[in-house]
């Protein structure tokens, strides 16, 4: 059963990654013909970047921290705060912008949990 679990999980990420490696090559030829670079085109760079480095991640650890898919979040909602943001009413912004600092809470959070400042690292019993 693992080595089905395996392969699957191989022929996903192999999916995933090739989508990706595609929707990069389609995004370049986009920025070329328009002859222009937009904030929104930079973050969806940076949206695929993440989503390579969490399939590499996931490939050599068999596990992802929450802290990669949070960023990616993060990331998509600025991008999605940028390309709407014109067309939306400002009052609007709210929802997006607390939804941003929310997940930016969350990842302070998971890192401070990890460390010694908020002292909730257990202790080694002698």
């Amino acid at each position: 059963m693992e080595n089905i679990t395996k392969k699957l999980q191989l022929v996903l990420l192999s999916i995933i990654l090739l989508s990706t490696v595609i929707a990069v090559g389609i995004e370049i030829k986009t920025m070329l013909i328009n002859q222009s670079v937009t904030l929104a085109d930079l973050l969806l760079m940076f949206l695929y970047l993440e989503v390579m480095a969490m399939v590499r991640i996931f490939w050599a650890q068999q596990s992802i921290s929450i802290t990669l898919p949070l960023l990616i979040a993060i990331t998509a909602l600025a991008r999605f705060i940028i390309l709407q943001g014109k067309e939306m009413d400002p009052a609007a912004l709210v929802y997006e912008a607390i939804a941003i600092v929310l997940i930016a809470a969350a990842i302070v959070i998971l890192r401070l949990r990890h460390s010694d400042k908020l002292g909730l690292k257990k202790k080694k019993s002698k």
